[in-house]
């Protein structure tokens, strides 16, 4: 796949990051990131909303040791649509220790395929609830496959925007899994931070098995600064949100990446900037270690897993 094939006014990710300032604690975990592709051996789905730039299984890896991190939690984009194969390949090529998946599954999975998946890695499934990413949002289908992979120990990893957490929460809540909610839910940061949406959000999590992704800055700013040409202050408006969620949220938080951060036309954070973030929004060693290995490790490696 050529760049002419890119989904116009996409930025490529970011090349040549810096080496972070910000030393990682061993064990680290990137648990939000992806493959792409290569789109000549694992095509995009034809229904996708986007065409991405390739981004290798290779080069993730690259960028996981350049930047201290010790795991991956690899989860399935919606341009690969229902077929794994990339993410199965990028899996299997990590090994158990180093890597878990999450999936995209349709209702019609058979309990064969989740159990495939579960031995290779695979502990969740992801449900896209944002408006212009889906043409429905996906109630029947989550119902069913939340039933059909509750026996499994898995969990369900959910991305929607802010604005619509009012209309999908009680839904949300009635389901029997673990949730696990993408980019602390896209808080509007304009907004105050001790408002009504903010606090709802706060409060919908705290009172549900509901763990929460302190990721993607970069896509929640407004006035910034950039993760960029050395910027170890960045995003100083969403630093107040991401602070708070790690506060009250302290022992159901993750970190991720998103590399190689799908969908982006504004600018591309440098990923070692993004490290550099960290120490704002988990300003204690005991904070940044809970993030960081403890929470990921005792969702994606518990002691009992098999």
């Amino acid at each position: 796949m050529t760049a002419l094939d890119v989904t116009p006014g996409w930025l490529h990710w970011y090349q040549g990051p810096t080496k972070p300032s910000f030393a990682l604690p061993d064990g680290a975990v990137d648990a939000h990131c992806h493959v792409f592709g290569p789109a000549t051996r694992f095509p995009f789905a034809p229904e996708r909303k986007y065409t991405p730039v390739d981004a290798s299984k290779e080069q993730l890896f690259a960028l996981r040791d350049h930047l201290g991190v010790s795991r991956n939690v690899i989860v399935q984009a919606t341009c690969h649509g229902a077929d794994n194969s990339a993410l199965v390949d990028a899996l299997a090529a990590a090994g158990p220790d180093r890597a878990r998946g999450v999936a995209t599954v349709r209702p019609d999975v058979t309990d064969a395929e989740l159990r495939r998946l579960h031995d290779v890695g695979v502990r969740g499934v992801r449900f896209n609830f944002v408006k212009r990413l889906v043409d429905a949002a996906p109630h029947d289908a989550l119902e069913t496959i939340a039933r059909k992979i509750a026996p499994l120990g898995w969990h369900v990893v959910l991305y929607f925007e802010a604005a619509d957490l009012g209309e999908l929460a009680p839904f949300f809540a009635s389901l029997p899994v673990p949730l696990v909610i993408d980019h602390m839910g896209r808080p509007d940061v304009t907004k105050d931070l001790r408002g009504p949406e903010f606090a709802q959000f706060l409060r919908f999590a705290a009172t549900n098995d509901v763990w929460v992704k302190v990721s993607c800055p970069e896509r929640l700013t407004v006035t910034g600064p950039r993760a960029l040409d050395g910027e170890r202050h960045a995003y100083a408006d969403v630093v107040p949100f991401s602070r708070a969620v790690v506060d009250e949220l302290g022992d159901r938080v993750l970190w991720g990446t998103d590399w190689p951060h799908p969908n982006l036309t504004d600018h591309m954070p440098d990923d070692g900037l993004l490290v550099d973030h960290i120490p704002l929004i988990a300003t204690t060693e005991a904070a940044q270690r809970a993030l960081l290995v403890d929470n990921p490790t005792r969702m994606y490696w518990p002691r009992d897993d098999a």
